[in-house]
């Protein structure tokens, strides 16, 4: 991932529909420390709103996104 750091938790949810993308966010977010960065591939186009809505709501920062090769796209979100 160009630009963006290096995730500590990679969380693969190609092919799951909304709202799973964003509750696998929540509950790898809620085990995680401080400072954790989340990488999670989605192939879910609602993810694209969904996640950066979710950061909002949960005090999480979202950091960006990237295609993948694969046509998914990868959300970066660090934990507070």
């Amino acid at each position: 991932m160009t630009d963006l750091p290096r995730p500590d938790v990679r969380l693969n949810e190609r092919g799951h529909r909304c709202p799973m993308p964003v509750i696998a966010v929540a509950r790898a977010a809620k085990s995680a420390g401080s400072g954790t960065v989340i990488a999670v591939a989605c192939t879910d186009p609602g993810a694209a709103s969904d996640i950066p809505a979710w950061c909002d709501m949960r005090g999480v920062d979202f950091l960006g996104s990237q295609v993948e090769a694969d046509g998914a796209i990868t959300y970066l979100v660090r934990t507070r």
